[in-house]
């Protein structure tokens, strides 16, 4: 809604909702009431601690993205945010192992395969790239607002690296954004915004390397591909086979007018929208087992778990959405939620 239409709706002139936001003046108990019916937040979340601002947020299509689309995301990071260090007071998470890669923001090439050292990778195909940030320490989340405009985007929060993913998208196309924000987090980290054309290029050509290393891709390249070559190579690394193409060009594996003629047939065969082949789509392997552990120990559902944060188990759906199964609601009786509890430290 706009400020017009939440004025309209709880029966105030638009200036007292911008005092509201601004602080500047507080609503009446009846007022509150109503906002409580049209925002569908616990009246216990307005009298709660305000959430913490994001800065230096990578948006990937940042032109094609309006104000409106851009401050729902926002509001969707503060979220995650207000989840994330909810957690870590109840468990130790794992720390973060990202290294600082700026000096290196100019040789993607160069970048991704330090950071395949640093991490003891190798050549070997990353099997799935939410278990890799999560035990590096980065929290992922889910970003699950109506606009296809938004891809994925990430921020620091003190020493936390936060990404949250568009789980709309295909799997193949989510792996990459998830490389593309992991780029962002090792190269611009102190680089302000990241949104510029340059940073974007950087971190396309970073979760290109990342997840198509060069030996790999010269060691399984054809000497002629074919489109049905994209398509048996994207499932050695989780691509799209459009990534295929672009990497195998990019290594000089076929020449500027072959790799323009496949680009044609896979946007004819609809290969853009559709991926052929698609793979399955990757979960969290941390999240289920933070809700399992606090089932099994405090009889937490989901519901519980939106009511000590005092906001609509919706909400909190939509952060683990595509991430983790449902949750079992309930009494303690029923089922746990599937996952299990090692490799976990419960802070009392």
């Amino acid at each position: 809604m706009t400020k017009t239409q939440l004025a309209t709706r709880i029966g105030v002139d638009l200036r007292s909702v911008s005092n509201y936001e601004s602080g500047a003046s507080i609503p009446t108990t009846e007022t509150l009431a109503k906002l409580v019916l049209a925002l569908g937040f616990p009246v216990e979340f307005f009298y709660g601690e305000d959430l913490e601002p994001i800065e230096n947020v990578s948006f990937r299509s940042l032109a094609r993205m309006t104000a409106k689309q851009r401050d729902m995301a926002l509001s969707q990071g503060s979220l995650a945010l207000w989840l994330s260090s909810w957690l870590e007071k109840k468990f130790e998470l794992p720390p973060s192992n990202l290294p600082e890669l700026r000096l290196e923001a100019n040789d993607a090439e160069a970048a991704a395969a330090s950071l395949r050292r640093i991490w003891n990778l190798g050549e070997m195909p990353i099997r799935n790239m939410v278990h890799l940030l999560e035990s590096n320490g980065v929290r992922v989340f889910s970003l699950s607002i109506d606009a296809k405009e938004v891809d994925a985007f990430s921020f620091w929060s003190g020493d936390n690296p936060v990404v949250l993913l568009n789980t709309f998208k295909s799997a193949e196309r989510s792996r990459f954004d998830a490389a593309h924000e992991l780029a962002h987090l090792v190269l611009h980290r102190h680089g302000g915004p990241s949104s510029s054309r340059d940073a974007e290029t950087q971190a396309d050509n970073f979760a290109s390397a990342f997840m198509m290393p060069k030996g790999s891709v010269d060691a399984n390249a054809p000497r002629f591909p074919k489109v049905s070559d994209l398509i048996r190579l994207k499932k050695i690394w989780g691509t799209a086979a459009s990534a295929v193409n672009y990497r195998l060009h990019k290594l000089k594996h076929m020449s500027d007018w072959h790799y323009r003629s496949l680009c044609i047939q896979l946007s004819s065969r609809g290969y853009h929208l559709h991926e052929p082949n698609g793979i399955k789509r990757e979960s969290s392997v941390l999240l289920p087992k933070l809700l399992a552990n606090l089932y099994e120990e405090d009889g937490l559902t989901r519901t519980a778990i939106a009511n000590e944060l005092s906001i609509p188990k919706s909400e909190l759906d939509q952060l683990l959405c595509g991430l983790t199964i449902s949750g079992i609601e309930g009494s303690r009786r029923g089922d746990p939620p599937i996952g299990n509890s090692s490799g976990l430290l419960l802070v009392k």
